[in-house]
């Protein structure tokens, strides 16, 4: 498995993307709106900053409002996300999507559930 990116929720994803921008000189890579976000993912050299910005109710919008700004997920590469969802079952650890979904950019996703992997929210994605 391989770093992708790592998500981070706000209220102002344009605004964060110039900063980020200005800040780590990347670049906008990709945007577009999906399942009542906007999304923007600015590239690194070696990975993705994903910024998500609720426009409508969802699980990124129930984040902001108990968490406020900041990340709310990582998200790792895999070849076979099939193979990499039994392997976590297989070492306990509970399952948010048991199958594939598509996300972002048409890629098939999985998150895991932040209470089995030590607080953390990942995502297996599968270009």
């Amino acid at each position: 498995m391989r770093f992708d990116h790592v998500g981070v929720a706000t209220e102002d994803a344009e605004g964060l993307a110039f900063l980020y921008e200005d800040l780590l000189g990347c670049s906008i890579a990709h945007e577009e709106r999906f399942e009542g976000l906007k999304i923007i993912f600015l590239e690194l050299e070696n990975g993705y900053f994903e910024l998500l910005e609720p426009t409508g109710e969802g699980t990124v919008a129930r984040y902001l409002e108990e968490n406020g700004d900041g990340v709310h997920h990582v998200a790792v590469e895999t070849d076979d996300i099939n193979r990499a969802l039994e392997t976590a079952e297989a070492v306990g650890v509970e399952l948010i999507d048991s199958e594939p979904r598509q996300g972002a950019w048409g890629h098939q996703v999985a998150f895991l559930h932040p209470g089995s992997t030590g607080g953390v929210l990942i995502e297996f994605v599968e270009h």
